[in-house]
């Protein structure tokens, strides 16, 4: 859903161009998304007929990518691959890092862990990808109130909407320098 949301914001179609949509799962959502706009779709990865990151690495020097956003993407980024778009690898997280990641907190993971712990206030963080889960750092934040939700699918829903608006606000401050 954060793809439609780029691929869909006002005044980014004129600044971007989305020029591949990667996932390590052949079954991904966004390859549905990317398809009806005819943006090429690869699988990254160790299973046959997968690119590996080396090979993504060329495509994308190849393809000029300036910018590189992950939403979704669960696997620990190569080290070398990092190196490579250093600064040029962003992630959307569910939630307002430094608390609530690190390894497994992906997802509804995010959001029990965060709904159990009685906090107030929730949100999204975007933040550059570097060596290791959730640590990089944070471009912006915003937060949302969570003190009357109810349960955990509550709170994704809430925090969901603010990744749409928050994700495209980020992508379009790169695009402009």
């Amino acid at each position: 859903s954060n793809l439609n949301s780029l691929l869909n914001a006002p005044g980014l179609s004129n600044l971007i161009e989305v020029k591949a949509v990667v996932s390590n799962k052949e079954n991904c959502p966004a390859f549905d998304i990317a398809k009806k706009f005819s943006i090429p779709v690869y699988c990254v990865g160790n299973k046959e007929g997968f690119k590996s990151f080396d090979e993504l690495g060329n495509l994308f020097l190849a393809l000029k990518i300036e910018l590189i956003v992950l939403s979704g993407f669960l696997n620990l980024i190569p080290a070398n691959f990092i190196e490579l778009f250093r600064n040029k690898i962003i992630n959307i997280h569910p939630a307002l890092l430094p608390s609530f990641g690190g390894s497994g907190m992906f997802g509804m993971n995010v959001h029990k862990a965060v709904f159990s712990s009685s906090v107030q206030v929730s949100g999204v963080s975007i933040h550059f990808v570097d060596e290791t889960y959730d640590t990089g750092k944070i471009i912006a934040q915003r937060c949302v109130d969570i003190s009357d939700i109810q349960s955990p699918e509550e709170l994704a829903e809430r925090v969901l909407k603010i990744e749409h608006q928050l994700l495209p606000e980020v992508v379009k401050k790169f695009a402009l320098g």
